[in-house]
């Protein structure tokens, strides 16, 4: 490989592959990334084209995580009485960030910098995870793990979790690969996962655990006896959640959610992209199969990565999609959807042990530009309504209470109602915001306080337009959609007793 290009032929690609996969140690990959700074440099840069190629950045739950650290600055400040600081050790990490880098640069420029670390994180980790799984540097597959950085995960704003993943990959590339010593630093970024999100971390202690048992015990039948037990610890999860929680499975099976469903974003047509992606996976992997069925290496480089995909899946089927804690706990929910995350991850180390070819470079290439064409389009559309917003609180006299309304496009996985949160930074209080009635966040709020509804519960019923206004809510105002399709915004008062969504024209489907 030249150290200014992509690798021009498929030999070159698996000469290289020896340096990256840390078959000595962390040495080698060192000296990989060394040698090829140049062209880490340029995809970094064309990987954060979508955090900067809208005014704002269109992930759902980003506008409250920013809300919330500006409302940390007011509580601060003694300018929010009746809102309090807890002290959070975990889902907390990508707020930390923002309000740290918050306090000396603004929430904006903050805003934009802790995304942009946060995907950089989690696209090279996954890079070097696959590296790790398949001893290759997987060139040929940079536009999936692009739209994979770029899928559900991030578009739902799930940050502090999307970070952990990212560091996750990290830790467990270099626990898989490391040698003596340098398994420390794998240790050394674990408490950096679970301070962003337990779930992360669960991750990584499950397949660090898999990895490191299989790596002891390298014969087929002891990795069949430890993949049976892995099975069978998954069914008593299964059965003790379901004893002693309130669970809910999922409302569409299991299959439906393999990885690609994480391409499923703001419409019907991802969902074609996403089976297109599925085609192209089988398809390459059927291939890769047929001519290497002699290769008595086949099995070695498909083993661990299909074994920790399996057991992924049978964590969607068997496991909850939301358990609902006892008060003031909130629900966890979409924890499938987030499962998925993994599955794409590992999809593309299963992708990854191919032998590479230029023609999985160009089908990869050519379903990233429609889905990034797609996703370009969809949150212009978005970033217009917010726009709206701004303009629209912009006119109202300051800190007053404002009440959003706001569905998703018909088909749409992502949600887009907290948008009003961002606009309201610095002009007025979002009554709906979620996160302090969770109590699953750092800001919590007073029963009687005049910023924010006091429960999760009636956060959510104001979300859906079900909420009740109390004569003690008002002055408030409610933003709602305000035409046949959804994208048109308006602004009015609200009055005691009634319905806050009763004049929305674009209702949930």
């Amino acid at each position: 490989m030249t150290q200014t290009a992509l690798p021009t032929t498929t030999e070159r690609m698996q000469r290289d592959s020896v340096a990256a996969s840390g078959a000595a140690g962390l040495s080698e990959p060192a000296r990989f990334v060394r040698e090829h700074w140049a062209i880490f440099l340029c995809t970094s840069v064309f990987v954060l084209a979508p955090c900067f190629w809208h005014w704002e950045i269109v992930a759902s739950d980003l506008g409250s995580h920013l809300y919330n650290a500006w409302l940390v600055q007011l509580i601060r400040h003694g300018q929010a009485p009746g809102l309090w600081i807890a002290p959070q050790r975990t889902n907390v990490l990508f707020d930390f960030l923002l309000s740290g880098l918050g306090s000396i640069l603004g929430l904006r420029v903050a805003e934009k910098i802790a995304v942009a670390l946060a995907v950089l994180i989690f696209f090279w980790g996954m890079f070097a995870l696959i590296s790790a799984a398949t001893r290759r540097a997987p060139w040929v597959l940079l536009p999936v793990i692009a739209m994979v950085t770029y899928a559900y995960t991030f578009h739902m704003g799930f940050f502090n979790y999307y970070i952990s993943l990212g560091l996750s990959f990290f830790s467990l590339a270099i626990f898989w690969r490391g040698k003596g010593w340098e398994r420390l630093i794998a240790v050394a970024i674990a408490p950096l996962v679970l301070v962003a999100h337990p779930l992360g971390f669960l991750w990584l202690l499950a397949a660090a655990a898999y990895v490191g048992i299989v790596e002891m015990a390298p014969r087929r039948r002891y990795q069949w006896l430890l993949f049976a037990g892995a099975v069978a610890s998954l069914f008593a999860v299964h059965i003790y959640l379901w004893h002693h929680y309130v669970a809910d499975a999922g409302a569409k099976p299991f299959y439906a959610f393999n990885g690609a469903d994480q391409l499923f974003l703001f419409g019907e047509r991802y969902r074609i992209l996403a089976r297109a992606l599925l085609v192209f996976a089988l398809i390459s992997l059927a291939v890769d199969i047929v001519r290497r069925r002699h290769d008595p290496k086949l099995w070695t480089s498909y083993a661990i990565p299909l074994q920790l995909y399996i057991l992924v899946e049978l964590s969607v089927w068997l496991l909850p999609d939301a358990i609902h804690f006892p008060p003031p706990t909130a629900t966890i929910a979409l924890l499938t959807e987030r499962l998925t995350s993994v599955s794409a991850v590992l999809g593309c180390c299963l992708l990854g042990a191919m032998r590479p070819s230029k023609w999985h470079l160009a089908v990869g290439a050519a379903l990233a530009a429609v889905f990034f064409s797609f996703v370009y389009q969809d949150t212009g559309t978005v970033n217009r309504m917010e726009a709206q917003i701004v303009n629209l609180v912009g006119n109202l006299p300051p800190n007053q209470r404002v009440m959003a309304t706001i569905m998703p496009p018909r088909g749409s996985r992502i949600l887009v109602q907290h948008i009003i949160d961002r606009a309201c930074i610095a002009r007025c209080f979002s009554y709906g915001n979620y996160e302090p009635g969770s109590a699953d966040f750092r800001v919590r709020a007073l029963p009687d306080n005049p910023y924010v509804l006091p429960t999760y519960d009636l956060a959510i019923d104001m979300e859906k337009g079900d909420y009740t206004v109390r004569r003690e809510d008002l002055p408030a105002y409610q933003v709602y959609q305000c035409s046949e399709d959804g994208t048109e915004l308006c602004i009015r008062a609200l009055e005691a007793d009634e319905k806050n969504g009763r004049l929305d024209m674009y209702p949930e489907k």
